[in-house]
């Protein structure tokens, strides 16, 4: 790892370098929400740290994947080849992909992901906590792998860390606009780490969560929480973590073309457990939100994986808390299991600073 220097000013002219050369995502605003989207005018995209309604994972496994179509004995690979640049990802979204690259490339590797994560290259950036944000209390707030290039917003700066060749390849592109740091920039890093860390309004004891969710197995709270859940998926679907995915044959009659496709699933659906025969493991949805928050804050650390082992699956991002319509989300999940009270409204918990 190298660590340089790169003034403001210029970081339109290096993201415009690398867009002649590369694909460049990044974050845009739409209405009122900020999405990763391919950039084709430098001008739509948000160069300040936002948070999208989708992570980052959506680039590296799209909702909807065309995985191969066969015919009779031919048979044609869709994997998608494309070198993308993304800009944008906070520091717990890297953390999302090193749990999902653990997942996708253990014991039966994903070829689908594993190609598009190998083609992605990312410029990390740094964040300053909103009110839902918890990446500290998870130990995402700082990252160290996982990225090719990041950068740290100082000011009328960025200290910018570069990580792989991917990266020292994207820095050439404009390695006239670097320059070296000093110690008073170094100094100005270290303020900075203190003063964001000092943000954070919400602090939760994701240590403890483990026994917590066993001593409440059997609590009445899944039920409190059941009646008010809409069984809508959408947690899954914003959680950078949430992996599960469908696999769909789609015949054409017509000209007796198959496409086998992917898209994204989620253990919140009422089908998603349904076997043949018509059985169901999860037909209740106090069941099917056990389960998710069991995963998320309990089993996932379990995993025998490298680097997985102990940790939550949660990365802290708080997107859960701003899109659940009902108010069922990590924190108040995690209220009901410290305390017995089941709340509706993450504003009212212990976790949050008062004052």
């Amino acid at each position: 790892m190298r660590t340089l220097k790169l003034q403001k000013r210029h970081i339109k002219l290096f993201l415009e370098r690398i867009r002649t050369e590369y694909e460049l995502w990044g974050p845009v605003q739409r209405n009122s929400h900020y999405l990763y989207e391919k950039i084709d005018d430098l001008g739509s995209l948000v160069i300040k740290p936002v948070k999208t309604l989708l992570p980052v994972k959506k680039i590296i496994m799209p909702s909807y994947t065309e995985m191969l179509k066969f015919r009779d004995t031919e048979c044609e690979d869709l994997q998608d080849t494309t070198i993308r640049v993304v800009f944008g990802p906070h520091p717990c979204e890297i953390y999302s992909l090193l749990i999902l690259d653990r997942i996708f490339q253990a014991q039966y590797p994903d070829p689908y992901y594993i190609k598009r994560r190998e083609n992605t290259i990312l410029i990390a950036l740094s964040c300053e906590p909103d009110e839902t944000c918890f990446c500290k209390s998870t130990g995402t707030h700082i990252v160290s792998e996982g990225f090719d290039i990041a950068f740290n917003d100082l000011g009328d700066f960025y200290l910018v860390w570069v990580l792989t060749s991917k990266g020292d390849d994207l820095v050439r592109l404009g390695v006239e606009l670097f320059d070296e740091l000093t110690v008073e920039d170094i100094k100005k890093y270290t303020e900075w780490r203190q003063t964001r860390d000092a943000m954070f309004n919400v602090e939760c004891d994701f240590m403890v969560m483990p026994d917590l969710i066993d001593l409440n197995y059997d609590s009445s709270i899944w039920e409190d929480f059941a009646a008010k859940c809409l069984s809508c998926g959408a947690c899954s679907m914003v959680c950078p973590t949430c992996n599960c995915f469908n696999v769909v044959d789609e015949i054409n009659f017509a000209t007796g073309e198959v496409t086998r496709s992917r898209h994204w699933d989620s253990c919140m659906f009422k089908e998603y457990s349904m076997v043949a025969g018509g059985f169901n493991f999860r037909e209740s949805r106090a069941a099917r939100l056990r389960l998710w928050y069991t995963h998320k804050l309990r089993s996932f650390g379990e995993l025998r994986l490298p680097g997985i082992t102990g940790k939550p699956s949660c990365v802290g991002c708080g997107r859960c808390v701003e899109t659940c319509p009902v108010g069922i989300n990590i924190l108040t999940v995690m209220e009901a299991l410290t305390t017995g009270r089941v709340t509706f409204d993450w504003r009212t918990t212990h976790f949050v600073k008062k004052g």
